[in-house]
Formats: structure tokens, sequence, C-alpha cells
């Protein structure tokens, strides 16, 4: 649960500042996540209980930086009861029926009507939409150090989040994955659909080692790709406030975390070579110019 605030906290920024950059991809957003007591594996339920305080109803768990929610007043404790009138459902489903219910109504709606209850209290709130990147980012219960993109979802695993304590180590590698989902490298691979099975094996509480101790079925990428996903990831990287030349320096130390050889790590998946440092570094010399005549940030 601390790994998935965190991520989140680092991925605001990266989300919310490229939508432009997104392309397609980028939609309207909440701007906060609710769960409930059965957001979580039965093996997590008692200890959601008592020390999250949940029970049947959806309670806001994050708030995205930024984001209108968190402009609105929107509050980590929340408990959702209506938004546009509609009242929130409760129980098992709770998450997937507000989903189906919302997704037609919030379709043309620049701002949301949101009651939420607090501290026993109703409160109203009015929430602008938030324009961001629309990729789902999980946390995988692995411990090597890896990440995957299937074209819709990013997944960093528990052993990559431990192996990085920087806060912008982690910014580098979301800004990574989001390039890759933008640019649809797993799409034109023809391997979106294995890696969206290493992603699902992966969100179980107690993953089959079978699923993560090699790669997965996954190729490495072609050095093209993850060049192309180099550039976009700086100018996130840098859109979002983040320093962009960290990215050469953060693969270099990965590479040398999970190195090449290491069949169920990053580096394998993502080899880093000597072009893809040039390449890199030429695309921070890139934004530095921008930056200088005041010029938009885009590749």
């Amino acid at each position: 649960m601390m790994r998935q605030a965190r991520v989140y906290r680092i991925a605001a920024p990266l989300i919310t500042k490229n939508a432009v950059l997104c392309r397609t991809q980028a939609r309207p957003l909440l701007g906060f996540t609710a769960k409930n007591v059965h957001s979580y594996p039965s093996e997590l339920s008692g200890s959601a209980r008592k020390s999250l305080a949940l029970d049947e109803r959806l309670q806001v768990m994050q708030v995205l930086e930024g984001s209108g929610a968190q402009k609105a007043g929107m509050l980590r404790g929340d408990i959702l009861q209506t938004i546009q009138d509609i009242p929130i459902p409760e129980g098992p489903q709770a998450e997937n029926e507000t989903a189906r219910l919302l997704a037609p109504v919030l379709k043309n709606l620049t701002d949301i009507r949101v009651r939420v209850l607090r501290r026993g209290q109703a409160v109203d709130l009015q929430i602008p939409l938030t324009l961001a990147c629309a990729f789902a980012i999980d946390i995988g219960n692995s411990p090597n150090v890896n990440a995957y993109a299937d074209g819709r979802r990013i997944m960093l695993t528990r052993g990559l989040l431990d192996a990085l304590p920087a806060d912008d180590d982690v910014a580098v590698i979301i800004a990574r994955e989001l390039a890759h989902n933008v640019l649809q490298h797993a799409r034109q691979l023809q391997q979106a659909a294995t890696v969206a099975g290493v992603i699902d094996s992966l969100l179980a509480l107690k993953p089959e080692p079978a699923s993560y101790a090699g790669s997965g079925g996954i190729k490495p990428l072609p050095d093209k790709m993850d060049q192309e996903a180099d550039r976009l990831a700086i100018f996130m990287l840098a859109r979002a406030g983040y320093d962009p030349s960290n990215l050469s320096k953060m693969s270099q130390k990965l590479s040398e975390i999970a190195p090449v050889n290491q069949s169920n790590g990053y580096s394998a998946l993502h080899p880093w070579t000597e072009e893809r440092r040039g390449l890199a570094q030429t695309a921070v010399k890139d934004i530095r110019q921008k930056q200088a005549a005041k010029k938009p940030l885009v590749p």
C-alpha cells in the first residue's frame, strides 16, 4: 500500500503535465482513487479494515497532486456518496459498478458534483476533471527488478521499487514505460497479450515464481524502440519538473543493478547501449535549447 502511494505521487506530474504528449491516450480523469475492503485480496482484507478503516463503502485513498480534485479540496479518507447525484455502489463490485455507471455520464463534462462523507458530515465538492495520460500503474508482487508496459497499463515490480529508493529514479522508469505505451511498442512487436499476461500474473498477492523467473516470453525491445522511448521520456521528465539528464544516469545504474544477462531483469528487455546514451544526451541538449528560447517542450 505504501509502495502504491509512492508510485501515485511520483507519477502525478508525469501523467498530468504530459497529456499533450500522450495524444489519443489522454482522458479527463476524476483525479482521485477510491477503494473499499473488497479492493484487496482476501488475505489483506483484515488489515485493510484495521489499518485503513475500510468497509463496504468506497473511500478516497489517493488524491492526484495538481489535479482538480486536490484543488477542490478532496481529502484522503473521504467516503464517496454521490457523483453527479448518482449514488455510489457499495460491496464487492463497488469499483467496477461505479466505473460502469459513471463512464457515460462523465464523457462530455468538464467538472463534476461530488458528495462525500467527511468525519460524519456531508461535504459537497465541485471538481474540475483533469486531462491526463490514462494509463493504470500497478505494483507487481515479485522480487525481480523490472517494469512492463502492455499498451494500456504500466507495472513496476516490488523489487524495482525497493532497488530505487530515489523518487527521481522511479520517475525515469515511469516516464519510459509511459513512452512505450504512447508509442504502442508492445502492439508493434505483437506481444501486447504476452506482456498483459505477465502483468496479470504479478497482480496476485503471491505470484507463481515461474511468472517472473525468466523473461515471461517477452522479447527484448529493438534498440530503435528504446531510443524512441528515451527521447519521449526525456521530454516528459522535463515537462513534469524532473531532471531530464537523470535518464542516462539512472539507466546506467539500472544496468548494474539488473544486468543484461539477468533474464528477469530490466536490462534484459532494455539493454543500455552507448548509442542510446549519446542520443539521450542530444535530447537533453534539445530541451535546454528550447527552454532557453522559451519554446514549447515537445519532441
